[in-house]
């Protein structure tokens, strides 16, 4: 059987958390990785609102799972963290920023809280405002994060300081990553782009596709998405995407340099048409190769650690 310390306190059969994918991660995703003996996250993108969150928290249905924030969406929306703390997360967790007058208000309704960290001053950071779990987010990872430091030298630099339980993000997408991480000392991993094309997943169908026709050199790190549809994500925050002609100049019909206009990107995101459309993918997306339901997807990774780590 595969687990830490740490998720057998939380009285997981397995120590694998889903990270709260805006867009991929509804209530369905997160109940079926709960299922799976894992800890489910709702997550909650850009477009993450009470509604939407009480929307996904009906998907999950009686399920116990978590719920994740982006810091400036929480700031936006402003009864988003109350509804958040309402529903009575297993964790609630809140990235992208350095405000954690967020922290005092969670831990005192008895929910843990977890956030993001890229580098060793920001895991300080997060331990002094009294975070329950980090995540070392490494820059293999799909969607946004910190281009700081990849996955292995990163946990290894937070395990160092760490005084709460780290778990392991960014490119964890086999049986051996998880080994690998695990070995290193992490209390377990926040999985994102192994489970993104997941049958319970939100991921419209072409953004799937796409994902399944990528392979480990498909992604790129930008900030272009986010400039062109006028969101606040902080410029230290870009996002890991899969190359299409809307990133790329070399991929653009009849060799046009500037890219699409806004209007065209925002006809494809509503279309679903991924050669202008964002979809997050980090570089172990050449791993993600059919559409499989989430249970199977933990249960290989679980079983193939386990019988590395003996």
């Amino acid at each position: 059987m595969l687990s830490t310390t740490w998720s057998r306190a939380l009285g997981l059969r397995v120590p694998v958390v889903n990270a709260p994918m805006g867009g991929a991660a509804g209530g369905r995703l997160a109940a079926a990785v709960t299922a799976a003996g894992g800890l489910g996250m709702i997550g909650m993108g850009s477009a993450g609102s009470v509604d939407a969150l009480r929307r996904e928290l009906v998907e999950a249905g009686d399920a116990t799972v978590g719920i994740g924030l982006v810091d400036w969406v929480r700031t936006r929306e402003s009864d988003l963290l109350d509804t958040a703390i309402a529903a009575e997360p297993r964790a609630l967790s809140v990235s992208f920023g350095t405000d954690f007058s967020w922290v005092p208000a969670v831990r005192d309704a008895g929910i843990r809280t977890v956030t993001q960290v890229y580098d060793v001053p920001g895991a300080h950071r997060a331990q002094d405002a009294g975070i329950d779990v980090l995540v070392a987010r490494g820059s293999e990872g799909g969607g946004h994060g910190a281009d700081r430091l990849a996955l292995l030298p990163l946990l290894d630099a937070v395990l160092e300081i760490a005084t709460v339980p780290v778990l392991a993000a960014g490119g964890i997408g086999s049986g051996r990553a998880l080994a690998a991480v695990l070995a290193a000392g992490a209390s377990g991993a926040w999985l994102g782009t192994c489970l993104a094309a997941a049958e319970e997943s939100l991921l419209p169908e072409n953004a799937r596709r796409a994902m399944l026709a990528a392979d480990s050199t498909s992604t790129v790190l930008t900030t272009a998405f986010d400039e062109a549809l006028d969101l606040p994500w902080p410029p230290i925050y870009p996002a890991r995407v899969l190359r299409n002609e809307f990133t790329d100049p070399w991929s653009r019909p009849n060799g046009d340099e500037e890219p699409p206009s806004t209007e065209r990107l925002r006809e494809a995101i509503y279309s679903d048409d991924p050669r202008l459309a964002p979809v997050d993918a980090g570089q172990g997306v050449g791993l993600v190769t059919h559409v499989e339901p989430v249970a199977v997807t933990i249960e290989r990774l679980s079983t193939d650690a386990a019988a590395l780590l003996g």
